[in-house]
């Protein structure tokens, strides 16, 4: 079978290590440090970094004539925008050194998400 490409699979598996990382770096270290409000919002971060992770491996294993690399590629680029920049929001915030720019970020990013997940959707009906 032939692959459409490395690159979900190679995101998904980045994702995928860092999600497990970022959780346990939540459940364990930042625990002490953050509110709980702080902490349930990273953790949002991190489920839907794994949600995706292995959406994108999954992707990586269609066959080449279903056309989703572009909806891949939104999908990578807003996992990143919405789970790190919830990420960096939180941490800066618990840190007081609060960077406001990111803000607008994560909602982008979850709009990436939303228009990754219709572009396979309208791939998967022209399969009908």
């Amino acid at each position: 079978m032939e692959l459409v490409n490395t690159t979900p699979l190679i995101a998904g598996s980045i994702y995928g290590a860092l999600a497990i990382i970022f959780g346990a770096f939540g459940a364990h270290a930042l625990k002490k440090h953050m509110t709980a409000e702080r902490l349930e919002s990273f953790e949002v971060g991190v489920k839907y970094q794994m949600y995706h992770a292995i959406l994108l491996l999954i992707l990586g294993l269609m066959p080449a004539h279903i056309h989703i690399t572009r909806a891949v590629n939104i999908i990578i680029i807003g996992v990143f925008l919405f789970s790190f920049s919830i990420y960096g929001l939180t941490l800066s915030a618990t840190f007081k050194k609060k960077i406001k720019i990111l803000g607008p970020i994560t909602p982008l990013g979850g709009v990436c998400l939303v228009i990754g997940w219709i572009m396979l959707l309208i791939q998967f009906i022209k399969l009908l």
